[in-house]
């Protein structure tokens, strides 16, 4: 009750789902789209997180499971045997092209967000929960929509015995000078993760409108803990999933189980973290820069 009674923003219950339901957000974001590759041809100083590097590098910028606590599949994978064998991990091929088009990517999509008229409308410290929870799986929903694909290349990480012979720090402690952060890279498993969860979206084939509503439900995620607008985020959340169903129902009645395939894709959101979302498109460009700094330069101008 205490968070109903502090949260400033309940009486525009239907505010996300007239603005999902219209077309204008739709056009207006492809329009940016068409617009922003453009600006990138004739203008390449266009500010993306490279630009934003300059004002944040300043500032600088893991943790073990129980053994009581049961493992998750990720866990599972990060676990391999760290005394003679080797774990394969991934790197990109080409970083600068691929961390460039990524950054063009969120930079889109944190406009998208600061166009939705109830998220501006909450209170700060839930803006700043929810991006920080949420710019992530809207990252890569925008490299889907964008159809920005990659390659990669596998490298080997090398064993405890010998990061002990070599002299080599451990994975968590300092990178050797001349040596880049971002050249440890991410799991294979992490990369087949988001790569899956690309090509899941590009053969159902989705549509510019059922992004817009995918983003919504991204968006306003009820599950993140301390939020002040719990219920009022929890029914936002609602209405994008209730807009997408009658979207879908209306343009695609011949195909019953299209709204069911959107969710899965959805849900395969869940097992793509943060953590290896920067490491893979971003830790190439912005070094030990922490990724909320460049997230805050980039949508309150801090």
């Amino acid at each position: 009750m205490a968070a109903l009674e502090g949260c400033r923003c309940r009486g525009n219950n239907s505010i996300l789902y007239s603005i999902l339901k219209s077309d204008s957000l739709a056009s207006a974001e492809e329009q940016q789209h068409h617009q922003q590759q453009q600006q990138q041809q004739q203008h390449p100083q266009q500010e993306t997180v490279q630009n934003l590097l300059h004002r944040t590098s300043s500032s600088s910028s893991s943790s073990s499971s129980s053994a009581a606590d049961p493992a998750s599949p990720q866990e599972l994978r990060q676990q391999a045997c760290s005394c003679g064998s080797t774990r394969r991990r991934g790197v990109l091929r080409s970083p600068q092209v691929t961390c460039k088009a990524a950054s063009a990517v969120l930079v889109k999509t944190l406009r998208f967000v600061k166009n939705v008229p109830c998220f501006r409308e909450l209170p700060e410290d839930d803006q700043l929960t929810l991006i920080r929870s949420g710019w992530a799986p809207l990252l890569v929903l925008g490299l889907a929509q964008d159809r920005v694909d990659f390659e990669t290349a596998e490298t080997v990480e090398p064993s405890m015995l010998q990061r002990i012979l070599t002299g080599l720090p451990d994975r968590q402690g300092e990178v050797p000078a001349g040596h880049s952060r971002g050249a440890a890279g991410v799991s294979v498993a992490d990369i087949d993760a988001i790569k899956g969860f690309l090509k899941k979206c590009w053969s159902v084939d989705i549509s510019t409108k059922e992004y817009a509503y995918l983003k919504g439900a991204v968006l306003f995620n009820p599950d993140v803990e301390g939020l002040r607008c719990l219920h009022y985020i929890q029914s936002l959340r609602r209405e994008a999933h209730q807009a997408l169903n009658e979207h879908v129902g209306l343009i695609h009645r011949e195909d019953a189980t299209r709204f069911a395939k959107l969710l899965i894709a959805l849900s395969m959101l869940r097992a793509i973290s943060a953590p290896v979302v920067a490491q893979l498109f971003f830790r190439p460009v912005i070094g030990a820069v922490s990724i909320e700094e460049v997230l805050l330069e980039m949508f309150y101008g801090k």
